[in-house]
């Protein structure tokens, strides 16, 4: 199939363009739930076929709160994608959580307010498991190709992801920070990895870290955290490239490909 890819990519703040890959070429995926973010962009890196939807748009003229999640997911399961990484630009709530640091996260915590979360509105109704949100083995891949790169690594991390676009308030930084012991702050998990998980692709968030949260006293500029941003991207751009040649196509050591099994009402 021409139009096809085996990896998906769905580009963060400041990945736009996917240019590690050759032979390009932009495609419209028609969804029942509207228009993906971008157009998609297919395209081969070391003969692996990779799909790639830039997040935000290009340019970053799409907000959080009106990112068409499930169009995205909808659009790379349509093409054949089995596995999404996923790159995010993410603050910290945690002193050890460094700017410039890369996190892996392994949990979650929800305070979004008004996205469209499931494709089962109605008809059918799954309920499925995200006790373990993220996909096992990309996870230990992702970990062991950071650590050869020598990035300082976070290895485990709880990502509370907020409604945006606005910031959080300092007693809501201090809340997620000191009540719901988060580790990682940002906009867009949510309802991406719920989607991935529905469509049964394995799904790897790679959250790098440009500041630190507004509980801490560590006041920053504008221009500092986009100076931070630059510097993280390009550490994002090398370590998809690793991560592109290593995850083999088979998927047996996890359990992502089934996740619809008993989950019918």
């Amino acid at each position: 199939m021409e139009n096809s890819a085996d990896i998906g990519i769905i580009g963060g703040t400041g990945i736009y363009d996917p240019e590690l890959f050759s032979a390009k070429r932009e495609i419209k995926v028609h969804t029942p739930y509207g228009e993906a973010s971008d157009l998609v962009t297919i395209g081969e890196y070391s003969g692996v076929k990779a799909a790639f939807i830039p997040r935000h748009g290009r340019g970053h003229r799409i907000p959080p709160h009106r990112i068409n999640s499930r169009a995205n997911i909808w659009a790379l399961q349509q093409l054949g994608v089995k596995r999404i990484i996923a790159p995010s630009a993410v603050g910290s709530l945690k002193e050890a959580f460094k700017p410039g640091d890369i996190s892996i996260p392994d949990q979650f915590i929800d305070f979004t307010k008004n996205r469209h979360y499931t494709f089962y509105d109605g008809g059918q109704v799954y309920h499925v498991s995200l006790a373990d949100p993220f996909c096992p083995e990309l996870r230990d891949i992702a970990i062991d190709k950071i650590k050869k790169l020598k990035y300082s690594l976070h290895s485990e991390g709880t990502y509370v992801c907020i409604e945006g676009p606005r910031f959080s308030t300092r007693a809501e930084s201090r809340f997620f920070r000191d009540v719901m012991k988060a580790d990682i702050i940002g906009m867009t998990l949510v309802p991406e990895v719920n989607l991935a998980r529905e469509a049964e692709i394995c799904y790897l968030s790679i959250a790098t870290i440009t500041d630190y949260d507004v509980w801490a006293n560590h006041p920053v500029t504008s221009a500092e955290i986009i100076e931070m941003l630059a510097k993280n991207v390009e550490k994002t751009k090398k370590l998809i490239a690793e991560l592109v040649v290593t995850i083999p196509a088979a998927r047996n050591k996890c359990t992502c490909s089934k996740t619809l099994e008993g989950a019918l009402v």
